[in-house]
């Protein structure tokens, strides 16, 4: 469906995730992939999604040379906990510490995802809550060795291990929480061909 209605656009997806890369196959669009290194550097000032609404749009400022067609899609998600942005461990015990500090309680998930075009910009947000049972050590470091969760925010991945055997509960949208609002991802596409 959104393939037929975005013919007009050439889509580039500018995000060196699997995952993300993944639901766009699932959604049934043509697009290609373009990743541009960017310092994910922003103020200490901003909270929640004005730090992953600021970090996508910062993404798509790498791209200066956008043709009169093309459609760039980049995209940015955070843990929120205690007042404070969780992004990937750098290390096995960065991990260990991030996971420790995740069990037992609930977080937030932001994901913002920007629509860039020569004519206009668009950014869309949206926030799930995660709460975790307790977690033991043992646990932890099961699966920081077995899963290798260095590439995923606040160290977890909610559709592997983890996720199965830890969320007690989620409120919002399980594949935000994956690194994708796919609905409103969707929704804003609809919005965009029929611009």
């Amino acid at each position: 469906m959104l393939r037929e209605k975005l013919k007009p656009y050439n889509v580039i997806l500018a995000s060196g995730s699997p995952r993300r890369q993944n639901f766009f196959k699932n959604l049934d669009l043509d697009y290609t992939i373009e990743v541009r290194e960017v310092d994910e550097i922003y103020d200490e000032a901003l909270k929640e999604h004005e730090i992953t609404d600021y970090l996508a749009k910062l993404k798509a400022s790498a791209f200066d040379n956008l043709a009169a067609n093309d459609l760039l899609i980049t995209s940015d998600t955070i843990v929120w906990h205690k007042d404070n942005a969780i992004g990937k461990p750098k290390d096995r015990l960065e991990a260990v510490a991030m996971l420790q500090q995740l069990s037992g309680k609930m977080h937030k998930v932001f994901t913002s995802v920007c629509f860039t075009h020569s004519e206009f910009q668009i950014v869309v947000n949206d926030m799930t809550q995660v709460w975790f049972r307790e977690l033991s050590l043992a646990e932890i470091e099961y699966y920081i060795e077995h899963y290798r969760p260095f590439d995923k925010a606040g160290s977890y991945g909610i559709q592997d291990w983890l996720g199965y055997v830890a969320i007690d509960k989620i409120e919002g949208c399980f594949f935000n929480v994956m690194g994708l609002p796919t609905r409103l991802v969707y929704k804003t596409l609809m919005e965009i061909a029929e611009r």
